[in-house]
């Protein structure tokens, strides 16, 4: 494709400014030029440049070279087309084709939407899927619907288990939301590890330490060397606890629905630099059809109380802050990202 990108480099930082039209257009012609369809491109662009429009950096542009590489080598379908198979009353399971997720869970949380008002409750799982992004664009898409929802998602071995120093689980993040009405839903989406891994490889390229707490080397000891964490193990957060959670992310969205453990996924894996391959397990429940005709009422007095105290937000405060400055601001992205991306134009 001939799209170039017109932007304003700013030489004291060396970063590169796009407007968010330029920053789907960058993405959407990296992912057809290496072999997406024209839809599987589209939803894999559109959530990058969500990431990019909420100021979640470390699921933008950023991940558009590992989605790239991963058509390149062969691991990813570009062209697959996921197919919705109805398992149960409150039940649906999406085939995923051994394509991206983004298509996926756009066929898959409509089916699962209907399903949960139909039920008061339902799930979904995504199976043989290569899931890159954040979980919060799922989740907002539900509760858009008006409904409660829960999402997990395993990855490659990433994290030792508590008391061990040996990559197992991967970061194995959840998330969920809560509509509101008149306002945007409270979600939270968050790692079971003490950082995203995106956040470390974002640490490196920049030549800046991590904080203590987010990994170990390969002997096990404790590091602020971004390099070594990658080539060690990251930590769960709050030690045992969290790792309790990658646990149970790896039992939801991999044995419950029939697909593979995190550290099944690196042993399968093609270490192009892309994501691995695994499954996602969703929840969606009705409020209105669980016992209280106020839920959504009465939660407001929770998230009043919350906020009646200096210093505190509600999660997602600060993405929907960055929301309304990124359509007239832009954002910008380092110069060598940028040029990796005009080089695969």
């Amino acid at each position: 494709m001939a799209f170039r990108s017109r932007v304003r480099r700013n030489i004291v930082s060396d970063m590169v400014h796009l407007s968010l039209e330029q920053v789907n257009k960058l993405a959407l012609a990296n992912l057809v030029n290496a072999g997406a369809s024209a839809e599987q491109a589209r939803a894999v662009a559109d959530t990058v440049t969500a990431a990019e429009r909420d100021a979640c950096k470390s699921h933008g542009l950023f991940r558009i070279p590992g989605f790239c590489a991963s058509l390149k080598s062969g691991k990813v379908t570009g062209d697959a087309v996921p197919v919705v198979h109805d398992l149960a009353p409150a039940v649906v399971h999406v085939d995923a084709q051994n394509g991206f997720a983004p298509l996926a869970l756009e066929v898959g949380t409509d089916a699962l939407a209907a399903k949960a008002r139909t039920q008061g409750i339902a799930a979904l799982a995504v199976t043989r899927s290569y899931h890159f992004s954040a979980l919060w664009p799922e989740i907002e898409h539900l509760t858009r619907h008006g409904l409660v929802a829960f999402a997990f998602v395993s990855a490659k071995r990433f994290v030792a288990p508590a008391g061990g120093i040996e990559p197992l689980y991967g970061t194995n993040p959840m998330a969920f939301g809560w509509p509101r009405e008149d306002q945007p839903a409270v979600i939270f989406d968050q790692a079971s590890s003490a950082s995203a891994r995106g956040e470390i490889q974002l640490h490196e390229r920049d030549g800046q330490s991590i904080p203590e707490g987010w990994a170990i080397d390969k002997s096990g000891n404790p590091t602020t060397n971004p390099t070594e964490a990658l080539a060690g193990a990251q930590l769960a957060f709050g030690g045992h606890k969290g790792a309790a959670i990658a646990m149970m992310v790896e039992l939801l969205a991999g044995s419950l629905i029939g697909d593979v453990l995190s550290f099944e996924a690196s042993d399968i894996d093609k270490p192009d630099g892309g994501p691995s391959s695994g499954g996602e397990f969703m929840i969606a429940i009705d409020p209105g059809r669980c016992g209280s005709t106020t839920a959504l009422s009465h939660a407001e007095t929770l998230f009043a109380e919350i906020l009646q105290q200096e210093g505190t937000r509600l999660p997602s405060q600060r993405r929907y802050e960055a929301r309304q400055k990124t359509p007239r601001d832009g954002v910008t992205i380092v110069q060598s990202l940028h040029e990796s991306l005009q080089s695969g134009l």
